[in-house]
């Protein structure tokens, strides 16, 4: 192999926890970046877990949920072309966890909503949007900013 350097990009996860036709949506706020927004519980990779560990993880810390990681179905996988660096978002769904989801991180969300995916919040980040409808129409990967 030549001395050359691969480009690599970040990874981040996303859960969609289901509870019926509703899902579990998040508000951002006293992040610096999309305050007021609407997103899932979400996050990135800690070093030595699996994007799935990863998954089950982040919606432990934002929302108390535990989720075996078996219980995790890969919906959609999105390419974001994000000003600062382009990244892979893996995004997970489930309708079976233990507890109650709850507003575990008030310093960084504002409100907890179940929300119809044909009545999401206005303010949902783009890319959340274009996931979720993605992933319901069952289109496994999608691309965002490249436009």
């Amino acid at each position: 192999m030549s001395g050359r350097v691969r480009f690599q990009l970040s990874s981040a996860v996303f859960v969609i926890l289901a509870r019926g036709a509703e899902i579990c949506m998040l508000q951002r706020k006293a992040t610096g970046w999309m305050d007021g927004s609407f997103s899932l519980p979400a996050g990135g990779l800690d070093g030595g877990e699996t994007i799935r560990a990863a998954a089950v993880r982040e919606a432990f810390e934002e929302t108390g949920v535990v989720i075996a990681p078996e219980a995790l179905k890969s919906v959609h996988t999105l390419h974001n072309l994000a000003a600062d660096s382009p990244w892979i978002g893996h995004f997970f769904r489930t309708e079976e966890w233990a507890g109650t989801p709850t507003l575990c991180e008030p310093d960084k969300h504002a409100n907890l909503q179940w929300r119809h995916l044909d009545n999401l919040p206005e303010n949902t980040i783009p890319y959340i949007r274009q996931a979720l409808l993605c992933a319901a129409g069952g289109e496994p990967y999608s691309e965002y900013g490249w436009e």
